[in-house]
């Protein structure tokens, strides 16, 4: 049989906010405060003193003798504090900590109270209620930013919003600490007001119930309510921590109540806390559409604590790729001829299998923390095939989506000026099954995908005049993705030709560091024939350069060079290649 926890678990996570919690003074047990009885006593306990007389060791009994009837609350706190005020200052003794009792961590929100509260504030639990005259479990709502609704006298539940409009209602029903009005003898507990009975009708119809930390000996009116109401629209779960009472086991088989043995409060609704939320988090389905998966990540970037859900959203988002470009159509091995035709489709399929991905990455980029990189880096990695065997345009082609994040992370990285991220990013190891491994910033570019330039890209349609084909493309391919962070063309293309410099400065050390010598075609980008953006860009770097030295963000970042010498010398080396190619040569005199 399924375990009772699991059952409930699964119950309140595909029903949320149906289900309502009967909280007794067991869940406040561990916070040591005491009950309406203990304080009844101790009330005595200060009557017997201030006659001089002792009452132990019953002071029920040394009660009823002295004054011929049974120990009533409000009697016995009028007999020791006259006024209002002297009797709220006597009760918060009772209920709100000291100096002491807050260092010993008494008298304040038990775990139970905030896994409570946390279930509360994702929408799980709508309606609490408590015997308890506390006010822990709102203090633990607040916490969780929940304003409750709290219910503690007829003329609270007479003026209240219908259940349904509030977030959360707190119906005290033996009233609260502060009130003297609160119900604590048999009398008191025997009928509750009209108003009090309509509302437990309702909630006892119609929601579930989870009962906690109840005795059901004492409170003759809430007995009553859970009896008079026979229809079952939803499960009852009665928690015990021993036996259960006669009363209580009369109560659990009227509701057909499903018995759960716990340890604590504290555990039990921890359980339930961790069980709902793995089942949440377990049946969220994957995201449907880009703004789902846009506002999943907005959501995870937002806190360092979220890393774990942003680290499955991009894992979970690789995986779709990787099992949608697997198939035959995108076979390098006996796979169709290259032409213009299959080219442009091909390239469309893996643009169409990546668009949840370069919707998320731009604006991943632009908020990408150290404890962020990991996971992009991984993602970078293991969209970055390194095949050895099948037509060589096929295989460069399979580079494809890792050139698309690259690009999409580097432009929202770029607009927010995380060159730190840029260094990480640029620098991820993608492994070969033969050799040593290569730095993405090396193997990614699109000039790096083929062995001539990137003339072979040219079959891309409409590419056919363009010098760096597969760099425009991609210029055009990620315009509406990063609109989201960049929404300017004109500093769009800015922010596009200053990435494809980086890239070029950092590919060139990379490499240089290898293999020492001229700069490597793999520099080459659309920007060359941009002359005018490349002159702004490279002025700008060299000025930061030269006149920050070791401040510049570029020498601080080592994106291409650990110190200012290393980094002019570099952004001379390309200042110097580019009119050689030939593109626009007039443009760079």
């Amino acid at each position: 049989m399924i375990d009772p926890v699991h059952s409930l678990a699964f119950s309140m996570q595909a029903n949320p906010g149906v289900y309502s919690l009967l909280l007794g003074s067991g869940v406040s047990q561990a916070a040591k405060i005491p009950t309406g009885w203990d304080i009844t006593l101790d009330l005595i306990r200060k009557i017997a003193a201030l006659g001089e007389e002792t009452c132990e060791p019953d002071p029920e009994g040394w009660y009823r003798c002295r004054f011929g009837r049974a120990p009533e609350y409000s009697d016995l706190l009028d007999a020791v504090a006259k006024t209002p005020a002297e009797r709220q200052q006597l009760l918060r003794s009772y209920w709100e900590p000291d100096e002491q009792e807050r260092e010993d961590g008494w008298k304040q929100p038990t775990a139970a109270h905030r896994s409570i509260a946390a279930l509360t504030a994702a929408g799980f639990i709508r309606v609490i209620v408590t015997t308890n005259f506390d006010r822990l479990m709102e203090a633990a709502l607040s916490e969780a930013g929940v304003v409750p609704v709290v219910l503690s006298s007829p003329d609270h539940v007479r003026g209240a919003l219908p259940i349904v409009h509030t977030q959360c209602c707190v119906f005290k029903v033996h009233g609260d600490y502060l009130d003297t009005r609160i119900r604590n003898t048999p009398a008191e507990l025997s009928s509750y007001p009209p108003v009090y009975d309509k509302l437990l009708d309702r909630i006892l119809d119609e929601f579930g119930l989870v009962v906690c930390g109840w005795s059901a000996e004492w409170d003759e009116a809430l007995r009553s309510a859970i009896f008079r109401v026979r229809s079952r629209r939803f499960a009852t779960y009665w928690t015990l921590h021993g036996e259960a009472s006669d009363n209580a086991r009369r109560l659990i088989d009227h509701r057909g109540a499903q018995t759960i043995r716990i340890e604590s409060a504290d555990a039990f609704f921890g359980d339930v806390q961790q069980h709902v939320e793995s089942i949440d988090e377990f049946s969220r389905p994957h995201p449907l559409s880009v703004e789902a998966a846009v506002s999943s990540l907005k959501r995870y970037v937002s806190e360092k604590r979220y890393r774990v859900q942003l680290s499955d959203l991009i894992d979970v988002t690789i995986d779709q790729i990787i099992e949608t470009t697997s198939g035959e159509d995108y076979g390098v091995s006996g796979a169709s001829a290259v032409t213009t035709e299959s080219a442009t489709a091909r390239a469309h399929g893996y643009e169409a299998a990546c668009s949840t991905l370069l919707a998320m990455a731009p604006i991943g980029g632009y908020w990408a923390e150290e404890h962020h990189f990991p996971a992009w880096r991984r993602a970078l990695s293991r969209l970055s095939p390194f095949g050895e065997n099948g037509r060589v345009f096929w295989l460069g082609m399979q580079r494809y989506p890792g050139t698309l994040l690259l690009y999409a992370l580097g432009l929202g990285a770029l607009e927010a000026e995380r060159l730190r991220f840029l260094k990480h990013l640029f620098a991820t190891p993608i492994h070969r099954e033969h050799g040593e491994a290569v730095s993405a910033v090396e193997y990614l570019p699109p000039f790096g995908m083929y062995n001539t330039l990137g003339q072979d890209a040219t079959i891309l349609e409409g590419m056919d005049q363009k010098h760096a084909p597969l760099n425009e493309w991609i210029h055009e391919v990620l315009r509406e993705s990063v609109r989201r962070v960049v929404p300017q063309d004109a500093q769009y293309t800015l922010i596009f030709d200053k990435l494809e410099i980086l890239i070029a400065l950092s590919a060139a050390r990379h490499q240089d560091e290898r293999y020492p010598g001229e700069l490597p075609y793999l520099v080459a980008g659309s920007f060359v024939y941009r002359a005018k953006n490349a002159k702004t860009i490279l002025g700008e770097m060299r000025n930061s350069v030269s006149t920050e030295n070791a401040r510049s963000p570029f020498v601080e970042a080592g994106l291409f060079g650990d110190t200012a010498g290393d980094c002019m010398r570099w952004l001379d080396a390309l200042e110097e290649w580019i009119p050689k190619l030939g593109w626009n040569r007039w443009e760079w005199r």
